[in-house]
């Protein structure tokens, strides 16, 4: 099967059309909804209030296209005799992040300007940008976003393999995710569900407008493979579009309050983005329905299509561009908050009964759907098997149902309510994510399953089966499953955390306490997995060694809940005071008791992994037993008459000596 040949030119058409009704539809939303208007207060300047919706459709734009086209080189592309497709897609990539990182430095400084109420000609603006631009929040994710932009360019443009293409396409998603921490999410009275939805939704705006503008970018490099990429690229934009549309109503929800938020101009604004949603739901459902099968014979159909849906999408970026600078019906917070609300982004609890643990919920959306969607695709999983004929066992399911289940109460239960401000509920999510949750999750052998479950690819690109073999396989795995290096993560980063900055930083900060969250369940994944784990990766090593890992590293976990029992100090004491609450035990009190919980919440995860360990090697065991007596059925026992006559030569070699 032939491809198009190398000098195809890319198709400038698209290209024109997302970028000039992107900046359109901006200018037009943003005159409509006053966001072009002097200030009263500290104007900066036209030339700073026209540019920042526009470097912001830019650099949405260019941020979603070097992201889809990293995705088309590293998973969706057919793999043939050459890797020429996938290096152009790259290079493509570096172009489009170029623009990013230009678009995304202008956004900053502009951004910067508009805050400090400076005009570009002041020469005041230069210097504060460089002494405060890290110190306000809004500009230091911009730079950070900015700075990760560039390390993505530059790494498209060095890259020439596939591996390296999905870790920059994962890198570069970050740097469009941590922009959810900016804009009206950051300042919402409802934070962590505003900052969460906004970053799922901008996950699945990458994926669905950046895969689709990769596709028309390099549309005449594909050539004949054309069919089979739109067709994958079809899956993922169907996953998307559920993502857009669910976050999408979430941050209406949050941000308009009622349906008479609709009559405002931001109300506005989201009815027209909902519309463009349907419509581009209705376009992509013809997509996959007809125009995919006739590709082929009329690739003129698709290139139409492609076209309408990138202006639709590029409408939705401008009219997303001037929702973050238009004020929602909904304040961003409240007038007086407590000391509380203002650090933790919650109000004060109250003081905990026993009844609580069980009783109080605080719903974590994004929690409860990861956990939602990992139930999901697990029982698709084993009812795919039931469908050919294979079994799974019963208890396997039952153990990750309820790993899930002990997750999500872990943060969306009393652990995650008081645990925002009292140390010792703190510890016990601490230990339930950390300890419980893989104690469960692991013996269910999600990886064996899903090995199992999916559909290996013919043509050698990388779907879900592909790159599960891929990481489990990786160098890295090798270096993260040797059970030293999983213990020492396990309990070096339980020290690290708690006597450094980190601790503090997860109280006070969204981002922190969910990087708190990841770290505590990835590691203790990682050393249950090691110890007790069924899936396929690097090689185990032998039960007596574990055992020993096992009990060395409890002793260490052990010793650091006495420690911190017996410490004299407050850790993250600056927090603690400042939350100051009357009802709260004494700080100092409270940690020790966090440190007695410590202690003594290791004893029964740690029995349990002894006997599962201890288990396996008896079960080790009898299988080399039955596998010997086996070898010896096949060759009558040569082994045994090998050693008999070798023992016989040793003593007839005696009496000859004597």
């Amino acid at each position: 099967m032939s491809t198009a040949p190398a000098t195809a030119r890319t198709p400038i058409g698209p290209v024109a059309v997302v970028g000039v009704t992107g900046l359109v539809v901006a200018l037009v939303a943003a005159s409509l909804a006053g966001v072009l208007s002097p200030l009263v207060l500290d104007d900066p300047g036209p030339l700073v209030r026209w540019a920042l919706p526009l470097m912001r459709v830019v650099s949405d734009l260019s941020s979603a296209a070097t992201f889809g086209l990293l995705v088309l080189a590293a998973f969706l592309v057919p793999e043939r005799r050459t890797t020429e497709r996938r290096v152009q897609a790259a290079r493509l990539a570096a172009v489009t992040g170029a623009i990013w990182v230009v678009s995304a430095a202008f956004g900053v400084f502009f951004t910067f300007a508009s805050l400090a109420g400076l005009r570009l000609g002041d020469p005041e603006l230069a210097r504060q940008f460089l002494t405060f631009v890290w110190s306000l929040e809004v500009t230091r994710v911009l730079s950070i976003s900015t700075a990760v932009a560039l390390v993505v360019t530059l790494g498209a443009l060095l890259a020439r393999t596939r591996t390296a293409y999905a870790w920059l396409a994962a890198i570069a998603l970050s740097g469009i995710v941590i922009v959810a921490l900016t804009g009206h999410s950051a300042g919402s009275a409802s934070h962590e569900d505003a900052v969460n939805s906004l970053g799922v939704h901008l996950v699945g705006v990458s994926v669905w407008a950046g895969g689709l503008l990769a596709i028309a970018l390099m549309q005449p490099r594909i050539g004949t493979d054309l069919s089979a990429t739109v067709s994958r690229y079809s899956v993922l934009a169907g996953w998307a579009y559920a993502l857009v549309a669910v976050t999408g109503l979430q941050q209406a929800v949050i941000r308009l309050g009622s349906l008479s938020g609709l009559g405002s101009a931001y109300g506005a604004m989201v009815l027209a983005k909902t519309a463009i949603l349907v419509a581009l739901g209705v376009l992509g459902w013809q997509q996959r329905r007809r125009v995919i099968a006739t590709i082929a014979t009329d690739g003129s159909g698709f290139a139409r299509l492609v076209l309408v849906e990138l202006g639709l999408m590029a409408a939705a970026f401008g009219l997303g561009a001037v929702l973050g600078r238009t004020p929602p019906p909904v304040p961003d917070s409240e007038q007086s908050p407590s000391a509380v609300l203002s650090i933790t982004g919650f109000p004060d609890p109250g003081p905990m009964t026993t009844s609580d643990w069980l009783t109080q919920w605080r719903p974590n959306w994004l929690m409860i759907a990861i956990a939602v969607v990992a139930v999901g695709l697990y029982a698709g999983g084993v009812r795919r098997l039931s469908r050919r004929g294979d079994a799974w066992p019963l208890h396997r399911t039952v153990l990750w149902t309820l790993g899930w289940v002990a997750f999500v109460w872990a943060t969306s239960g009393a652990p995650d309510i008081w645990g925002r401000v009292q140390f010792s509920v703190h510890m016990v999510m601490h230990m339930v994510v950390a300890m419980i949750v893989p104690l469960l999750l692991v013996p269910a052998a999600p990886l064996t399953l899903a090995l199992r479950a999916l559909p290996a690819r013919p043509d050698r690109t990388w779907g879900p089966r592909e790159l599960i073999l891929q990481v489990v396989h990786s160098r890295a795995m090798q270096v993260l499953a040797n059970p030293v290096v999983a213990a020492v993560l396990f309990f070096g980063s339980l020290a690290a955390f708690y006597w450094s900055p980190l601790f503090e930083l997860a109280l006070t900060t969204h981002s922190g306490h969910l990087l708190m969250l990841a770290h505590f369940l990835l590691t203790g994944y990682l050393f249950t997995w090691v110890l007790i784990g069924i899936d396929p990766g690097p090689p185990r090593w032998s039960p007596a060694i574990l055992l020993l890992i096992l009990f060395a590293t409890i002793t260490f976990h052990a010793f650091f809940g006495v420690a911190l029992t017996g410490t004299q100090f407050v850790l993250a004491s600056d927090f603690f005071e400042q939350i100051n609450l009357p009802w709260a035990p004494d700080a100092l009190a409270d940690q020790q008791r966090a440190g007695e919980i410590a202690w003594g919440f290791g004893e029964a995860p740690t029995l349990v992994l002894a006997i599962l360990v201890a288990r396996q090697w008896f079960a080790r065991d009898r299988q080399e037993t039955k596998r010997l007596d086996r070898q010896a059925d096949r060759d009558e026992d040569a082994a045994l008459r090998a050693y008999n006559e070798r023992l016989q030569r040793l003593g007839s070699q005696s009496k000859e000596v004597d």
